[in-house]
C-alpha cells in the first residue's frame, strides 16, 4: 500500500520552491530536436525517448524504450494502490519551417517577457513536452514529499503522434494489458481562458483527404488550347466551392446523418461561458463567423462538423508568369468529424462530390483517405467531478466541462480498445502557436500545471 498522502500544502510548497530545476530539466528536453516526421531526425527522437526513460527512473520508476515499427514507446510503472491511472504524453514535435520567421533558434529554449507575462519559447514548449513536463514535476513533487506516489500511475509516452501515430493502434492491441488502467489522463489540451481551467469531454475526429485531378497528358499553352482545352484547376476549383452552401453548410451527400444535437443543457452552459468570439477572431485578423449560420460560435468549435481545404496547387506559380494549362490541379481537404459520424462514410461521399464535377475528359485520384472518429467522454464516472474540483481549486475560476475543435485520436484509441474513460486537461492557450512558428508555453501555465496536476492526483487518491 503507498503511504499516507502528504499534506497538500507541502507539496505544493515544494512545487513553488523547486520551479528552477524543473525549469532546467524543461529545458534540457526542448533542446533535443525530436521531430518525428522527417527521417533526419530519427537518432534526435530516439535520443528523447532515452531521456524521458532516464527521467522515469530518476523517479523511481521501472521504464523502458518499447521498439515499435517506426519510433520508440516509452513505458514506465510507478506506486501502488487505487486507482491505477496511465497517463500518456508525446514526445516528439513538429517541423520548424519556415525558419526564417522564428525570432531564435526553436531548439534553444529561452524564457522570454512578453506583454501578456513570461513565456517559455522554444519549438515543442507547448505541445508537448510543456505539457508532458508538468506531470512528471508534480509526481516528483509528490514523491520528494511523501516517498511514493498515492496510486498507481504507469506512463506512456509516444514518439509519432505529430506524424499519424501510424505505430499506435497495433501497439495498444499487443499491449493492452500492460496498459489498462481505471482511468487515464491526458496533457495535450488547453485552458478555456487565463483564468478558467477545462476538462474536455467532446473531442471531434479527423479524415484527412487529398484529391488530384488530371485532364491532358501534358501542360499546354493557353494560346494554342485555351477555351477548347479542360483546365483541371477550374474543375476543381467548381468542385470544392461547392462543398458548403450559402449559409455554410456542407453539402456532402448525408454528411449531417450521423451528427447529434447538443443537449439543451450542455448548450446552456457552453453559452453561460459568455463565449467572446468577435475577439477570439480579432485575435487574427478577422470578425464574423463562417460556418453554419444558426448554430452558436463555441458549437462551431466544439460540436459541429467541418469541411475545409487547407492546401491547392497546380500549373506555374513560381516569379513571372506562364500562360499555361496545367496538366493536372491537387487539394488537400480536412474533415472535423463529431458524433457517430464515420470516416470512410465520409470519405465515400467526398469521391462521390468530386467525381460528380467530372467533365468526361478528367479523372480524379484520391491517394490519402485516412482518418479517425470523434470522441465523447461521459463524466458520470465521479473521476471527473473530482478532477473539475481540483482543479477549480488552483485556478482562479471554477473549472468547466469543455469540448474540444481538435482532434485527439489516441483518446478514442483508450476508449474503443483499452475501455478507458480519459480525462484530458491541459494548460495551454489558443496564442501558444503550436505548429507555427515562435511556438510558446506560458510560465504561468508551466508552474500552474504542476501545481493543477499534484492537486488531482491527490484528490483522485483521497477518492
Amino acid at each position: 500500500m503507498p503511504l499516507d498522502p502528504a499534506p497538500l500544502d507541502a507539496v505544493l510548497a515544494r512545487i513553488d520552491a523547486s520551479l528552477d530545476p524543473a525549469l532546467d530539466r524543461l529545458m534540457a528536453f526542448l533542446r533535443i530536436p525530436s521531430i518525428s516526421t522527417d527521417p533526419a531526425f530519427n537518432a534526435d527522437v530516439d535520443r528523447a525517448a532515452d531521456w524521458l526513460v532516464a527521467e522515469l527512473q530518476s523517479l523511481g520508476a521501472e521504464a523502458s524504450k518499447r521498439p515499435t515499427p517506426g519510433h520508440p514507446m516509452v513505458v514506465g510503472h510507478l506506486g501502488e494502490g487505487k486507482p491505477h491511472l496511465l497517463f500518456y504524453g508525446h514526445y516528439d514535435v513538429q517541423p520548424v519551417d519556415p525558419l526564417n520567421l522564428w525570432h531564435r533558434d526553436p531548439f534553444d529554449p529561452a524564457i522570454e517577457d512578453t506583454d501578456k507575462g513570461r513565456v517559455i519559447r522554444a519549438r515543442g514548449a507547448a505541445d508537448d513536452k510543456g505539457q508532458l513536463m508538468t506531470f512528471l514535476e508534480a509526481c516528483r513533487a509528490i514523491i520528494a514529499e511523501q516517498g511514493a506516489l498515492p496510486c498507481r500511475v504507469t506512463f506512456f509516452f509516444e514518439g509519432e503522434e505529430e506524424s499519424g501515430s501510424p505505430s499506435l493502434i497495433p501497439y495498444l492491441h499487443a499491449h493492452g494489458d500492460e496498459l489498462r488502467a481505471d482511468l487515464a489522463l491526458i496533457c495535450d489540451t488547453g485552458l478555456y481562458d487565463h483564468d478558467t481551467p477545462s476538462i474536455a469531454t467532446q473531442l471531434r475526429g479527423l479524415l484527412a483527404e487529398e484529391v488530384t485531378i488530371t485532364a491532358a497528358n501534358k501542360d499546354l499553352h493557353s494560346g494554342s488550347f485555351g477555351g477548347i482545352a479542360i483546365n483541371p484547376i477550374r474543375v476543381l476549383t467548381r468542385a470544392l466551392a461547392a462543398m458548403h452552401d450559402d449559409t455554410g453548410r456542407v453539402t456532402l451527400d448525408e454528411f449531417y446523418d450521423d451528427v447529434p444535437e447538443l443537449p439543451d443543457a450542455q448548450r446552456g452552459q457552453w453559452q453561460a461561458l459568455a463565449f467572446d468570439h468577435a475577439g477570439f477572431l480579432g485575435d487574427v485578423g478577422l470578425s464574423l463567423p463562417a460556418g453554419e449560420q444558426d448554430r452558436t460560435p463555441l458549437e462551431m468549435i466544439w460540436s459541429r462538423p467541418t469541411a475545409e481545404v487547407n492546401g491547392i496547387w497546380g500549373g506555374y506559380t513560381g516569379d513571372g508568369f506562364k500562360t499555361v494549362l496545367p496538366s493536372k490541379a491537387s487539394a488537400k481537404v480536412s474533415f472535423r468529424l463529431v458524433g457517430q459520424q464515420d470516416p470512410d462514410k465520409i470519405h465515400a461521399a467526398f469521391v462521390k462530390h468530386i467525381e460528380s464535377f467530372l467533365p468526361p475528359d478528367c479523372t480524379a485520384a484520391f491517394p490519402m483517405g485516412r482518418g479517425a472518429g470523434a470522441s465523447v467522454m461521459s463524466i458520470d464516472n465521479p473521476a471527473f467531478e473530482q478532477a473539475r474540483r481540483a482543479l477549480s481549486a488552483e485556478w482562479p475560476r471554477p473549472a468547466v466541462f469543455a469540448g474540444c475543435g481538435g482532434s485527439i485520436p489516441v483518446a478514442g484509441h483508450f476508449q474503443s480498445i483499452l475501455g478507458m474513460d480519459v480525462i484530458l486537461a491541459g494548460w495551454g492557450k489558443d496564442d501558444d502557436q503550436i505548429h507555427s512558428p515562435n511556438e510558446k508555453y506560458d510560465l504561468r501555465s508551466f508552474h500552474k500545471g504542476i501545481r493543477s496536476w499534484a492537486r488531482v492526483l491527490d484528490a483522485l487518491a483521497k477518492a
